[in-house]
């Protein structure tokens, strides 16, 4: 990152400046590529005499004045403007003109081709705020902001505070000014200011305005009511959990094109990504995941915004509480109350996988400067962290827990607080020691595994029981894991009727600890059908099912009277399967069964997903076929027997779209999008003929043609995307190669970006795509050096060709690393490609044992 602060300096001026406020105004008028932009800030410092720098990335300053004296413009550098002789008050003030955006960060500008209007919004976490006006850019200097805003007579402009109406003149030219008052202390990276001709819905709940914004293209499909319904619901719940009114004077949530992540936090003006106002028929679990994303946001309004973190070193308690949070409120208030097993079966998976990866880290992450911080939002800061979290609260126990937090608010509103503030604050309330829990659970990397250890009688049961643990060689910590232990018996089906049903007959809760934890309260119970330690999914920690109740998890999947002990089963198989313990064919059949049953439809789309990937890249490619026609045969199945217009029969035309092959299943696919046949109940509606055509472009039965026919009748930014990644993933070595050009010519906006890089890297073309292995790590130092921190690291992530699978492959990613020495952060990332491919040779040699 350009004008990097690292965590040193951020401390050092820290001690040396005291805050008060700032004045922006921004001049939104005029040109398409840059904007005015002049702050005024007042500050203190504690060694007058000193000198400091203020944070700001522009294309040129004009003006620079301190404490009255004009100071020469060559003190701006591109990316600061240092500033010498401090007295004990200062007020600073700069002019400068700061370019637009078109990658997300800084000041985001978009142009509506459905009707030419612009858009325009910030997104300034986490030190982009300098792109937009001069500022003391990080978390712990903060101050209150009052925004004057510029812009075209016909405009919206939204942001923390209302606007002062009184303020508004229309000037003779046809420009507005929008006053907005000074807003309570805040940090640089949560303020917010959007503007343009955005369509807004007013509403108002327990006293405080509620607002949905979005495009006027969009208005239409912008589904308020159920927004408003879970957003009152998250009000009325963490108002009452934490203990303290929601903090800012208003909240308004706006959906803004080419976001670059799923939403953001900013003070009373959360900004999210347009895909959750849906064009298209979704299903429940899309829904779902649009109300935890929203409700983690609303969560930042107190735990982030309110008190936020000292320096970055704590982003993981910052995202991972609000993702505990939003799961609890969906749980506990909304129509979702499995939200729990969608947290099982999703956001643990990618902890999971995250955590076994050799760039691991500690939850606590050691980040020793803002470019470093990009790569943390990662499986590890988000879900392993919510669970941890989880565990945490039954480990003090939950009314403790929210005791302790509500203290933490109370002694640390409107600044700045640090992991040892919160736990000091539980400690308090629970009386227990958390220095130990923390050491081993946020201070250590890595994952434990957990199975049951028994012995039975001939009566069958048991004679000793017991939990084992283990830790891997690499991170060797012993955790303490507060679980339950569930017993499943085979019983008759609801209601009496004959289906059996897995059901639990006991369940207990223990403390393990170091290897093996006794568990002397089984003594003497029957051995059950199905024993599932970390019943409920107390604690973060991958699960073994023993012989016995993994013979009954392959042929019983479906009989589980509750979806969430079938979806902690479903997790502990496939970390087997991706483990390389068992094979990937056996794990498809085990997810074939549960499909056919289950009724939760996060369950089915995770399992779905991951049943695919197990085909695709960790089966023997000898067999890999066949899998995806015993895949495909199922899902037709599966989509013939649906019930009419259900989210099941949806779910399965997506998955059979992205898996057929044969020609017989893509002649099917060429149908249902044309209308020559029609599936009862199916809307064949914008998002899915983009899904449909897309398999077939991949497959070479549709080509160019079809995509631009597509593309007319979606006249919008969202289908030229979907035509772009079409376009990219056209089989023909020609294509390929000019799709790949002009990725890397760093000249395609990171939405398209990555709508491109999606087709490009299509399923099932891996010949297509291995002479670009060599090609990516000609590349991806150049990419790394020279675009934007976001759009680069999303390219390498996405553009490592994780689908060439060969020893081969690590060789070179391993050559490349070892040669060129790539920074940390990009190291760290290559690292990840090349572990996915060794884990994908590994798997891949264990299912073809099957064969022999």
């Amino acid at each position: 990152m350009t004008g990097n602060l690292t965590r040193a300096e951020a401390a050092d001026r820290a001690r040396l400046l005291k805050l008060e406020s700032y004045r922006i105004e921004l001049d939104l008028n005029g040109s398409a590529t840059s904007f005015g932009s002049l702050t005024t800030v007042r500050f203190g410092c504690t060694r007058p005499g000193a000198a400091s720098f203020i944070d700001l990335t522009a294309i040129d300053v004009t003006r620079i004045t301190l404490n009255g004296r004009t100071l020469p413009v060559e003190l701006f550098d591109d990316h600061r403007v240092q500033l010498p002789e401090l007295a004990s008050v200062n007020e600073l003030t700069i002019e400068a003109r700061c370019a637009y955006s078109r990658s997300g960060d800084g000041l985001h500008r978009f142009t509506d081709p459905a009707d030419d209007c612009v858009y325009l919004y910030t997104n300034l976490e986490t030190a982009y705020a300098r792109q937009v006006w001069a500022c003391f850019d990080q978390p712990d200097l903060k101050a209150t902001f009052e925004f004057t805003v510029r812009c075209p007579a016909g405009w919206q402009v939204i942001s923390t505070e209302d606007p002062d109406r009184a303020a508004q003149p229309t000037d003779t030219d046809g420009v507005v000014a929008w006053h907005f008052p000074p807003t309570p202390p805040m940090s640089t990276y949560f303020t917010a200011v959007a503007a343009g001709p955005y369509h807004l819905v007013r509403t108002e709940h327990d006293g405080i305005p509620l607002g949905l914004a979005c495009r006027q293209s969009l208005a239409t499909y912008l589904d308020a009511e159920e927004i408003f319904e879970f957003t009152r619901q998250g009000f009325d719940y963490f108002q009452a959990a934490f203990g303290r009114r929601y903090p800012f004077t208003k909240y308004d949530q706006v959906f803004v094109p080419e976001f670059n992540a799923g939403a953001m936090e900013n003070a009373g003006v959360v900004t999210i990504l347009e895909d959750f106002i849906f064009r298209s028929r979704v299903t429940e679990a899309r829904r779902e995941s649009r109300a935890e994303t929203l409700l983690h946001e609303l969560a930042h309004m107190w735990f982030g915004d309110l008190v936020t973190m000292t320096w970055w070193d704590d982003l993981w308690l910052n995202e991972s509480f609000a993702t505990w949070a939003s799961i609890v409120a969906l749980a506990e208030a909304t129509r979702w109350p499995n939200a729990w097993t969608t947290f099982s079966q999703f956001l643990k998976a990618w902890a999971y996988r995250q955590d076994q990866l050799p760039s691991t880290h500690p939850i606590v992450a050691d980040i020793v400067d803002v470019a470093s911080v990009e790569v943390f939002f990662d499986g590890i800061t988000y879900a392993k962290g919510a669970a941890v979290l989880k565990q945490l609260v039954a480990f003090v126990g939950r009314e403790n827990f929210l005791t302790g937090l509500r203290a933490y608010f109370d002694s640390h509103a409107w600044g700045n607080a640090t992991l040892a503030d919160l736990l000091d604050a539980l400690e308090q309330a629970s009386g227990r020691q958390l220095q130990d829990w923390s050491k081993a659970w946020l201070e250590s990397a890595g994952v434990n595994t957990l199975r049951p250890h028994y012995s039975t009688a001939g009566d069958g049961v048991f004679t000793e029981f017991a939990v084992l643990q283990q830790a891997p060689d690499s991170h060797p910590v012993l955790r303490p894991h507060r679980i339950a232990i569930g017993l499943y018996d085979r019983a008759e089906g609801p209601l009496g009727g004959q289906t059996p049903a897995l059901r639990r007959r006991q369940r207990i809760e223990v403390e393990v600890t170091g290897e093996r934890t006794e568990v002397p309260a089984l003594i003497g119970a029957a051995r059950p059908d199905l024993i599932l330690v970390n019943d409920d999914d107390l604690t973060f920690a991958k699960v073994r099912l023993d012989d016995h109740s993994l013979r009954t998890a392959i042929s019983s999947i479906g009989d589980f009277a509750d979806q969430l002990p079938a979806a902690l089963c479903l997790s502990a198989t496939w970390d087997m399967c991706r483990d390389a313990e068992t094979a990937a064919r056996d794990y498809l059949t085990l997810a074939l069964t549960a499909v056919r049953t289950t009724a939760d439809p996060n369950v089915l789309q995770t399992v779905l997903g991951q049943a695919t990937m197990a085909v695709r890249k960790y089966a023997d490619p000898a067999w890999r076929p066949i899998g995806l026609a015993q895949l495909a045969t199922e899902l037709r199945n599966l989509l013939s027997a649906a019930e009419t217009g259900s989210d099941r029969q949806l779910t399965f035309t997506n998955v059979f779209a992205a898996v057929a092959n044969s020609a017989g299943d893509l002649d099917l696919l060429s149908a249902i999008l044309s209308g020559d046949h029609v599936v009862p109940g199916l809307a064949v509606d914008t998002e899915l003929r983009w899904h449909l055509l897309r398999r077939l472009v991949n497959r070479g039965v549709a080509g160019e043609a079809a995509i631009e026919a597509e593309r007319e009748r979606d006249r919008t930014d969202a289908g030229d995307r979907y035509a772009q990644a079409c376009l990219a993933a056209i089989p023909e070595a020609a294509a390929k190669q000019a799709t790949w050009e002009r990725m890397i010519s760093g000249a395609v906006p990171d939405a398209t970006l990555r709508s491109v890089l999606s087709g490009f890297y299509a399923a099932d073309q891996d010949e297509l795509v291995k002479p670009f292995f060599g090609q990516y790590f000609r590349a991806v130092g150049e990419i790394w050096r020279h675009w934007g921190p976001v759009q680069a690291q999303y390219f390498v992530e996405r553009g490592y060709p994780t689908t060439v699978i060969s020893a081969q492959a690590l060789d070179d990613s391993a050559r490349y690393i070892e040669e060129l020495n790539p920074p940390s952060s990009l190291r760290r990332l290559l690292s990840e490609g090349r572990d996915d491919v060794a884990r994908a040779l590994r798997c891949r040699e264990r299912d073809g044992l099957e064969e022999r």
